[in-house]
């Protein structure tokens, strides 16, 4: 019978073993971007404020004070098709730029950062005509374009504007901003494997932060876990860790009114290297801190459930799979409360829930979670992406166990089918999935079939069937995600 896709950093495993797991889980649920943290695959983005926006739509139209004003004008009297005047008004009108960054604001938080990008340039077209020069405006814009620019990966363009934003909080005199400013750039220079300068970058930040705010203020130590994850990256794995350990001496004791939340995602960073380290005990333990710092905060529930998330992933590496289940089922149970059903991070959730059911011998369990994640990541990735043919497999692997071998051989023939198109025949994976699909093709007795119907009539026929399948059977061979 075919394994389950697992982790690209295999677990040791029990029988059945857990192979590869071919779509890992992100370390922490994708939220919106934040000021103070970076995530290990690239820098974390910083956010704009909450305040940032208005929180009545309705109230900030009616307030001369603010562009929106502005906006509602322009709609009134395009309607009573008097919008050229009104239009060209708020071309020359510099609040607008302000509405332009509140409405960027809340495409990145969206995660639209084409239409954010669109905005921000509307906005800085608007200070180069209107606004004096090196406005403390025309910084801020700058800042958030160059976040916009760095989650579409234009790292060059993001870098540029960082520059010219630091550049002018140089000018009007503004220290702290600019040691922010410096570690966004190092950040950028890390994106780029310009190490070197990332270094420059950050050190020159750390050196301003522990002169205006203290050693044991918590922007410090966010700058301490950045040079650890540069160390770690390019392999200078002693100067990680040391730079990992002054970051938990300020998290012990931090400063008078740290925020909960920056700590908490500096203890997700810390742990992170110390997983990559190998030394996931201690990995699992800070995970367990930051959690701790977070429960009972409604508006963290997203955080939270990554949190747990990567605390399942951690537990299932260490055979933990009673504790793995129970953090993933938590993850998802808040991610379910707060809407955030429809996300490629969710399928892959339940994907990995569905391993830890499959290792407790829960097949029907596990069996719901690897169809919910199959719909969701079908969705929101479409059927080629890996880790949808990660979870066909497991699909094709459940489905052999539950009996019912001629739909694992569809799965396993369109997954087959897929993976020649994009990796060629010579492929390991493509032998292994021939090797796979060869076993259930001799327990049919049938050859291979290279027309195959669709997917999507094979999960919609066989939907019910599935309940009524009273035999049950178990493989040898292992799952992988």
């Amino acid at each position: 019978m075919p394994g389950l896709a697992a982790s690209d950093n295999s677990p040791p495993a029990p029988a059945p073993p857990p192979r590869r797991l071919s779509s890992p889980l992100p370390r922490r649920a994708p939220s919106s971007p934040s000021p103070s943290a970076s995530s290990r695959a690239k820098p974390r983005k910083p956010s704009p404020s909450p305040a940032a926006f208005p929180t009545d739509a309705d109230d900030s139209l009616d307030n001369p004070d603010l562009g929106p004003f502005l906006l509602k004008q322009a709609r009134d009297a395009m309607v009573s098709s008097e919008g050229g005047g009104a239009a060209r008004a708020l071309e020359r009108d510099p609040r607008v730029a302000e509405t332009c960054r509140y409405l960027a604001e809340a495409h990145v938080q969206a995660l639209q950062f084409d239409e954010a990008e669109k905005l921000c340039r509307e906005a800085l077209q608007i200070h180069r005509e209107h606004s004096a020069p090196a406005s403390l405006e025309e910084a801020s814009d700058r800042r958030l374009m160059a976040l916009v620019l760095d989650a579409k990966g234009d790292y060059d363009g993001a870098l540029e504007h960082l520059v010219l934003a630091s550049m002018t909080m140089v000018a009007n005199g503004r220290d702290i901003e600019v040691a922010t400013i410096d570690v966004a750039i190092g950040n950028t220079y890390l994106a780029l494997a310009r190490f070197d300068e990332a270094v420059f970058s950050y050190q020159k930040a750390l050196t301003v932060l522990k002169s205006a705010r203290g050693d044991d203020h918590p922007t410090v130590a966010s700058v301490y876990v950045r040079l650890a994850d540069l160390y770690h990256r390019t392999g200078r794995l002693r100067e990680s860790k040391s730079y990992c350990e002054n970051a938990l001496r300020v998290y012990a004791k931090p400063a008078p009114g740290a925020a909960p939340d920056e700590i908490a995602g500096g203890l997700m960073e810390i742990a992170a290297i110390y997983e990559a380290l190998g030394d996931l005990d201690e990995a699992l333990k800070l995970l367990q801190r930051a959690l701790r710092l977070l429960e009972g905060s409604p508006g963290q529930w997203s955080t939270v459930a990554g949190i747990e998330a990567q605390m399942g992933v951690l537990y299932y590496m260490v055979g933990r799979y009673a504790d793995s289940r129970n953090s993933f089922e938590s993850a998802v149970a808040k991610l379910r409360a707060i809407g955030e059903r429809k996300s490629a991070f969710f399928g892959v959730l339940l994907n990995q829930m569905g391993l830890a059911c499959v290792q407790l011998f829960k097949i029907d369990e596990a069996a719901q979670l690897f169809e919910e994640a199959r719909a969701v990541l079908e969705q929101e990735c479409g059927a080629s992406h890996p880790d949808t043919l990660g979870v066909y497999s497991n699909l094709a692997a459940i489905y052999d166990a539950m009996g019912r071998v001629e739909d694992a051989i569809e799965i396993l023939e369109h997954v087959l089918k897929v993976r020649e198109e994009k990796l060629g025949t010579a492929n390991p994976d493509v032998d292994d999935e021939k090797k796979r699909l060869a076993e259930l093709l001799k327990e049919a007795g049938r050859s291979r079939n290279r027309k195959q119907k669709s997917l999507q009539n094979l999960f919609g026929t066989n939907s019910q069937r599935a309940k009524k399948e009273a035999g049950r059977r178990w493989s040898n061979f292992g799952f992988r995600s």
